[in-house]
């Protein structure tokens, strides 16, 4: 990511951006005053971006703790009249709808703007979801860009809509969109004196009289959708068979139309605003088609409202087929109605659909070598390795059969054979601590085994607090482990309430782990996992006694650490290795399964790639005859 190119003051230049650059350019562009989000992926780079700005373009930047918050901070903003900005994942608009659903009844003054990341086939999430239908819940409208160029104008336009109908706008990016790059011509930035207020007779009250209201604003808003200049058309006048597409998928439709020979009678509807449809454009088209194929992700949703649509126009539209995910003829790369669209799933489709004519047919590109599969790991010389090396052998000592319980976060991988298959349950952040509180209440039932609870350090910020004030007062028994790695790690290291720094690195006053938990009057242990045995004893004697506990688990992710550590070097000592004699033959790469400990089959020995090894040297601790050496090790946080 190239942040000087999002800030650069050069009108008409062009740029190439990716997505969330994009959508950082244009918010800048358009005049944003405020801009908060959560970090999360595919949209975590697009606050970073606006940072880069802030300073030069006078705007107010928060990582929040949680998505809620940093809505409820940006539609302040717009309350006193300046353009806001917040950006999250699809799991964090769930976090927020709450506070949307009642916002889109009050109303909004000045423009706001939700950038929502969709991650279809859940390439950086627990889940695939469509944030679409949230959008329509909260009756806010819903724009689709389909590439980092067309992503920029239409966050400048949903400012503008959004101030003319006093309504916050959604603009739904997929994981294709964000990181993926294109030329975009660069605007200029505004040079304006904005004032904040709030005079007593602006009221933004939540009452039923304002879904009255909601629907009034979606009216305006579909009326300005029908000459949108994010809904295009190619193909003939009067199509045989008309694809309706949004996002990328627009783009492969139109591939395959091409691949197929078909641009005399298939033509591609590109909708931009997919919510509220533009419903007089989509009846001009839908008017001459025989047939039509949508192509979308995730879920069927503009292929559900123009088939209702239709439905309500059979004397004007006639009795037209339709094909999708309903029909089951456009599936995604793990089925129907399931994972990221493909140029060659979309041509399978209408090849199906159309049945072409041989001749226009192109040979299949050739297909990727496939590549040998790997494990989801932990990075070589990970805290959170040597943490789940902890609870694992603690609760073995233990003897109950301990329930471990996870979270969202780099530790996730605590699930698979790096992190021992310790996890038992994965759902939203913080809901680990809040099962953890319900299993601690189970004793009187006879449950007797012992329930520990993995959180990051961000994760405890953003919903962990909530769930241990309930289980405190409620006397639940059960004992919450942090893996403070000291920044948001999975997403790109931004920083929390525990770092101390802003988004721009710019000093602010920690509010350290060890005071939060303390200040609600629970036991809270620090240990350092790389110190193995004394993580071993932290856990084990927490597990031992009734009530709450906290530990907290505090090494700099790896990736931090050896940015500034010095050199250091760890290797096998080939005379002290036992190899198969050992009587934990191939330890090394088969029970701590760090990917730098290598079994030499030729050689019948353990040696560390040292290409990626970390030089943590927590493996040199666990050898059971100390073959592993650390030369010149030094620790990596102070």
């Amino acid at each position: 990511m190239n942040t000087m190119r999002v800030v650069l003051d050069a009108p008409g230049q062009v740029a190439l951006l990716t997505g969330n650059e994009a959508v950082a350019r244009g918010a800048l562009e358009a005049g944003v005053n405020y801009a908060a989000a959560y970090p999360g992926s595919p949209t975590a780079e697009v606050l970073e971006c606006i940072a880069a700005g802030a300073e030069m373009l006078g705007v107010y930047v928060e990582w929040s703790v949680n998505e809620k918050v940093a809505m409820e901070g940006a539609a302040a903003a717009s309350f006193a009249g300046l353009r806001s900005l917040t950006v999250m994942k699809c799991d964090g608009l769930n976090v927020a709808l709450d506070f949307l659903t009642s916002l889109s009844m009050a109303g909004t003054r000045g423009g706001m703007v939700i950038i929502v990341g969709d991650d279809p086939s859940a390439h950086s999430s627990a889940k695939e979801e469509d944030s679409r239908y949230l959008g329509r819940v909260a009756h806010i409208p819903v724009w689709e860009p389909a590439d980092s160029r067309e992503a920029k104008e239409m966050v400048k336009a949903a400012f503008d809509l959004s101030e003319d109908i006093r309504q916050p706008v959604m603009i739904r990016m997929v994981t294709r969109v964000c990181h993926a790059s294109t030329n975009a011509v660069l605007g200029e930035f505004p040079r304006r004196e904005v004032n904040a207020c709030l005079g007593p007779e602006d009221k933004f009250i939540t009452w039923i009289e304002g879904h009255r209201e909601q629907e009034d604003k979606l009216r305006r808003a579909a009326h300005r959708a029908e000459k949108s200049p994010f809904n295009t058309y190619a193909g003939p006048e009067s199509p045989e068979t008309l694809v309706i597409a949004a996002g990328p998928g627009s783009y492969y439709a139109e591939e395959a139309v091409a691949q197929l020979g078909l641009q005399t009678s298939v033509g591609v509807l590109k909708l931009g605003t997919t919510w509220p449809l533009p419903e007089k454009l989509l009846r001009r088209y839908l008017r001459p088609a025989l047939k039509v194929i949508f192509v979308e992700e995730v879920e069927p949703f503009i292929e559900d409202n123009v088939m209702a649509l239709a439905a309500q126009h059979l004397d004007e539209i006639g009795r037209t087929s339709f094909y999708g995910k309903k029909s089951g003829h456009v599936a995604g790369i793990n089925g129907v109605g399931l994972g990221e669209l493909t140029p060659s799933q979309i041509m399978a489709a209408l090849a199906n659909v159309c049945g072409p004519d041989p001749a226009h047919e192109r040979p299949a590109p050739p297909g990727w070598p496939e590549l040998a599969g790997r494990d989801l790991a932990f990075c070589p010389g990970c805290p959170h390795r040597a943490s789940f090396w902890a609870i694992r052998a603690a609760l073995e000592l233990d003897g109950r059969q301990g329930i471990v319980l996870g979270d969202i976060g780099c530790y996730t991988l605590g699930k698979g054979r790096t992190g021992y298959y310790l996890l038992q349950t994965m759902h939203a952040m913080g809901s680990g601590v809040g099962i953890a509180s319900g299993l601690g209440q189970l004793w009187r039932f006879g449950f007797s085994q012992p329930a520990v609870a993995v959180v990051g350090d961000s994760t405890f910020y953003h919903a962990v607090v909530p769930a241990l004030i309930n289980a405190r007062y409620n006397q639940a028994n059960f004992v919450c482990i942090i893996l403070d790695n000291q920044t948001t790690a999975m997403t790109g290291h931004q920083p929390h309430p525990g770092t101390g720094i802003d988004p721009n690195g710019n000093p602010l006053t920690a509010i350290p782990l060890e005071a939060v938990v303390s200040g609600l009057d629970i036991p809270v242990t620090t240990v350092d996992p790389y110190q193995v045995d004394e993580a071993i004893q932290a856990v084990y004697q927490a597990v031992q006694g009734p009530g709450v506990k906290v530990i907290i688990m505090r090494r700099a992710c790896a990736l931090i650490a050896a940015k500034t550590s010095a050199a250091v070097r760890v290797y096998v000592d080939q005379s002290r290795c036992r190899g198969d004699a050992c009587g934990c033959a191939r330890f090394c790469s088969r029970v701590f399964a760090c990917p730098a400990n290598i079994w030499d089959k030729a050689q019948g020995k353990a040696r560390i790639d040292e290409a990626i090894c970390n030089r943590c040297g927590v493996c040199a601790s666990l050898c059971p005859v100390g073959a592993i050496v650390v030369e010149q090790y030094q620790e990596k946080v102070g």
